[in-house]
């Protein structure tokens, strides 16, 4: 296993900045996830770790070996830098079998017939996939050729396995299932794999931590639930999910604990305490992120509680989504969403009640 360095990363294309200034440490055994939108940086950071992109500043690291220092000149080709690699496209030869496929790594690197034979037969075991080995590769479902990608990277023992949205061209059933599987396989080996994606319930269900990236740029890194729970700013804040952004100003403000601070701010006919990450000062201004599924719908008219924010309002919209019903209300500060249980009795045009706790009510500046 090796641990992967980026220091001061950048990559230009002419004058357009693809990425800026990355700095970011993948410890040894961690999968850790580039999330963000299309054309925020992430699959270029990846080509850039892979050796199939040059940085035009900065240096990166591989183990306790640098393979690319742009102010030194020096770029360490991506066939000598153990890198396994799977691709959105999978890029399986249709001419070739499954085992095949799985061995051509190792003949690139003249493996003896059997040392072959027994690399491939335990790689295509990591993955279930053992008794296709003399399938032809095109006989295979998405599923089955994304499980044959995996085995191919897998199949040298690579440093590091970089994954590139490999589960992207799978349907949500089969991809989460896949996602479950590929993540078993990677803790049971402690394989350090840095992964891209857009899809946030995926970031979330795999990754021990998850850099958000916008517009080349590093917005935060922390595990899943911290990013989600307690975003940076703005940007991170409205990338997962669809949460209510609400402007307000601050009328009190008083530390919890070492990451907390308790703020008492005031909206557009609504005010309240609601928690954030650091001090900000009286009559300040901040935007304050509640969850749909953090809020819930009670009676008009009822009083809050003193660790609670309330909202009154006028039900709009709803929409039945099985699991859960989305209820949109209008309120003095515009419409708020809310997921709300899918049996409930909830009629356009009733007046309610939106009621949320301090504690999920987050305030970025």
């Amino acid at each position: 296993m090796s641990n992967v360095i980026l220091e001061k990363v950048s990559r230009n294309f002419g004058q357009f900045v693809a990425v800026n200034a990355v700095d970011l440490r993948v410890n040894e055994g961690e999968f850790v996830t580039l999330l963000g939108p299309s054309g925020c940086g992430k699959t270029t950071t990846l080509r850039m770790v892979a050796g199939l992109e040059q940085n035009t500043s900065g240096r990166i690291s591989i183990g306790n070996e640098v393979v690319s220092d742009a102010a030194r000149g020096l770029f360490v080709p991506s066939e000598r830098r153990r890198l396994g690699m799977v691709f959105q496209s999978y890029a399986i030869w249709p001419h070739m079998t499954v085992f095949d496929n799985v061995a051509y790594p190792l003949r690139v690197r003249r493996k003896s017939a059997s040392e072959i034979r027994d690399m491939v037969s335990r790689a295509l075991r990591l993955v279930e996939m053992e008794g296709f080995a003399d399938r032809p590769a095109p006989a295979l479902s998405g599923g089955q050729q994304q499980r044959v990608a995996i085995a191919r990277a897998l199949v040298f023992e690579p440093a590091v396995l970089l994954l590139d949205e490999p589960l992207s061209n799978l349907d949500a059933k089969l991809r989460l299932q896949m996602g479950d599987e590929f993540r078993s396989i990677q803790k049971r080996l402690g394989m350090t794999s840095l992964y891209v994606t857009h899809d946030q319930s995926e970031a979330m269900a795999l990754s021990d931590r998850v850099v958000v990236m916008d517009r080349g740029t590093i917005q935060q890194i922390g595990a899943p639930e911290d990013i989600y729970r307690h975003p940076a700013n703005r940007v991170v804040a409205a990338f997962f999910g669809t949460p209510n952004l609400l402007e307000a100003s601050v009328e009190s403000c008083a530390r919890i604990d070492d990451r907390r601070f308790q703020l008492h701010v005031v909206g557009k006919g609504w005010r309240g305490p609601c928690e954030t990450a650091s001090e900000v000062r009286p009559g300040g201004t901040v935007t304050v992120m509640v969850r749909p599924e953090d809020a819930r719908i009670a009676a008009s008219g009822g009083e809050a509680g003193a660790d609670e924010l309330t909202w009154s309002g006028r039900i709009a919209h709803t929409i039945f989504r099985g699991p859960t019903r989305s209820i949109i209300v209008q309120t003095d500060d515009g419409r708020l969403n809310v997921d709300a249980p899918p049996f409930g009795d909830y009629t356009v045009g009733d007046n309610v009640s939106i009621v949320v706790s301090q504690r999920a009510a987050w305030a970025v500046a």
